[in-house]
């Protein structure tokens, strides 16, 4: 269990980044929304100690960020940036996810078994030698995924996972977070794409302003006038709340309820 507790960070200059946020999660997918500024990032990097609380608490396993580093906590929650590349520095596909791994102290052998497993999980099965910058753009966020995966921490934060990338990739993004929470791990979604939280997530958090302003289930959040917050509804929902159909996930539900 992850559990935030009156939060509080404010950045030197006296920014209030996030004012008494308190959350928790476990095994489940939870979209993080609002608009630019509104902490997500800052909420996000509390949960392995990239930031620590400047008052309240972070807890992750028992474990209270303020008092352990962020390679100890890294190994129970992995971060996805935003941008892939940003955290790229090996000459190959290989490197890159062995890092971790190599970290941990393992044997080459354990190494080698988690590069394998990871790579496999992400579908880059054949990849190893490749230079992570010569890979498109599905390609490295999927190893990304794969760098995190290989420490095997029991959640994972996805900043932005599908943003910029086309369909086919997007959807490979998606299986690989559906895969990853039928396996046991908690998801993190950071995202302004209300698509990506219609389909996948179960529950919403929603900040403004540093504030929590609504957390709870997804056909709860997509109820809110979203406007207000600088987000919309997905256009499958704006078409099924306009005629009075209520809210669906997909358009066979959408379909289905039509012929009623």
């Amino acid at each position: 269990m992850i559990e935030v507790k009156g939060l509080w960070h404010i950045y030197e200059g006296g920014k209030e980044a996030l004012r008494g946020i308190d959350f928790d999660m476990g095994n489940e997918i939870v979209a993080l929304v609002g608009p630019n500024g509104s902490g997500k990032t800052t909420l996000a990097k509390h949960l392995n100690g990239l930031l620590k609380p400047t008052k309240g608490e972070v807890i992750v396993d028992g474990l209270n960020t303020k008092e352990h580093s962020v390679a100890e906590l890294s190994r129970i929650v992995g971060y996805v940036f935003q941008n892939p590349e940003h955290m790229f520095f090996a000459e190959s596909v290989f490197g890159e996810v062995a890092f971790g791994p190599r970290n941990l102290g393992l044997s080459g052998e354990e190494v080698e078994e988690r590069v394998r497993w990871a790579l496999e999980k992400v579908n880059l099965e054949g990849y190893e030698n490749r230079t992570p910058y010569s890979l498109s753009g599905g390609e490295k966020q999927r190893l990304a995924i794969a760098c995190v995966l290989s420490m095997k921490p029991k959640y994972l934060v996805l900043d932005e996972p599908t943003t910029g990338l086309d369909e086919k990739s997007a959807e490979s993004v998606r299986d690989i977070i559906r895969s990853l929470h039928r396996e046991g791990h908690g998801i993190l979604l950071i995202t302004h794409e209300m698509d990506l939280v219609l389909e996948l997530a179960r529950r919403v958090v929603l900040l403004h302003g540093g504030k929590k302003i609504f957390d709870g289930p997804v056909d709860e959040f997509f109820s809110l006038e979203l406007r207000d917050y600088g987000l919309d509804r997905p256009e499958l929902l704006r078409i099924s709340f306009s005629i009075g159909t209520g809210f669906v996930r997909t358009v066979e539900e959408f379909v289905g309820r039509l012929a009623r």
